[in-house]
């Protein structure tokens, strides 16, 4: 079954699944969409290889601009609020995902939306929603304001065992810990680390890694 096989199969068993609000009060929580996009990979190679981990397969993300309110200065994927005018969480990603990263949502293929899951740090419900890139198309910072840097990493590199820790952190008195990713000089943690995380189990890609060995909370 081809990655993309996998992915499609992956949306259609999780849609019927319920959301994890961790917290969130669904009556007073805002609410946000995310695109999670992979292709097949650009010209920069994996440094990573596995047999289990598709070698020719990236994902898209951002780095937050350190301005923001929200989650500033975080690598995360392209997504933002479902605005009045959206027409639910999938318009809302892809509207999202062009203003960040101009990327042309003509040549996307939308799988699916998976499970809401609850952010209670700022508040959101936030449907992940997984995406093919069958036509791709330049990504670039379109507004300074909301991204710094746009780029592609691939899944091999994200899920190579060496980069793979656990990260620690308080906030109003209560420890908490979410997987983390160090790869190609960006540490993706946090909500973005967690969907990952659950993502790769769910496909069965994720391998052995050391859940003891820790790092700080990036500043």
């Amino acid at each position: 079954m081809s990655a993309r096989e996998q992915l499609l199969e992956l949306a259609k068993r999780s849609g019927s699944r319920p959301g994890t609000l961790r917290g969130i009060d669904p009556a007073e929580a805002r609410h946000a969409a995310v695109l999670i996009l992979f292709g097949i990979l650009d010209d920069r190679p994996a440094e990573f290889h596995a047999g289990a981990v598709p070698d020719d397969l990236d994902i898209l993300l951002v780095l937050r601009s350190g301005s923001l309110t929200d989650h500033p200065g975080q690598v995360a994927f392209p997504g933002g609020r479902i605005d009045d005018g959206d027409d639910g969480p999938v318009a809302a990603a892809l509207r999202e995902a062009w203003e960040e990263t101009g990327v042309d949502t003509a040549g996307i293929e939308v799988l699916g939306p998976l499970p809401e899951s609850g952010l209670p740090v700022s508040n959101f419900l936030v449907t992940p929603v997984l995406a093919w890139w069958a036509d791709q198309s330049p990504v670039t910072v379109v507004d300074e304001a909301e991204s710094e840097h746009v780029f592609r990493v691939p899944v091999a590199d994200l899920l190579n065992p060496a980069g793979r820790r656990s990260v620690s952190g308080q906030r109003n008195g209560v420890t908490w810990t979410t997987p983390a990713f160090l790869v190609r000089d960006v540490t993706v943690w946090g909500f973005t680390a967690m969907l990952l995380d659950a993502l790769f189990d769910d496909l069965g890609w994720t391998l052995p890694w050391d859940r003891s060995a820790e790092i700080l909370i990036p500043t």
